[in-house]
């Protein structure tokens, strides 16, 4: 069984940071593809990025160059820095992770998923 549980939502001012982590037990870490996705009110869920077993990454232009998602294998974690954050950083985040070694950006390729951690930016 495997399980995705992530930690380190919050509210946060805007500009400021906040760091999420994704813990997953249940299969062999490193050869999975961990992504991150969020959900905003009114919204459909939407990808923000995603990391292979041997670290290729790919970001939605949303947050390119102000998050960075990083993995440590022998911890079984993703994690997501998030700097610069706005007011349209508003969602539920989700981790995701799919078996294999191809980077995929949409939802319906991950069959895992977490519980989702709530992040408020406020102004």
């Amino acid at each position: 069984q495997v399980q995705l549980v992530e930690s380190g939502g919050g509210l946060v001012q805007a500009g400021g940071s906040l760091r999420l982590a994704c813990t997953v037990s249940g299969h062999t870490f490193s050869t999975y593809t961990m992504a991150w996705f969020r959900q905003a009110p009114g919204n459909e869920r939407e990808y923000v990025c995603a990391i292979t077993w041997h670290g290729g990454i790919y970001y939605a232009s949303a947050v390119q160059g102000r998050f960075t998602i990083s993995r440590h294998n022998t911890k079984s974690t993703v994690n997501l820095e998030m700097n610069s954050l706005k007011l349209e950083d508003t969602a539920v985040y989700y981790c995701a992770a799919q078996p294999g070694y191809t980077l995929y950006a949409t939802e319906t390729q991950y069959d895992y998923w977490g519980q989702g951690t709530q992040v408020t930016v406020a102004s």
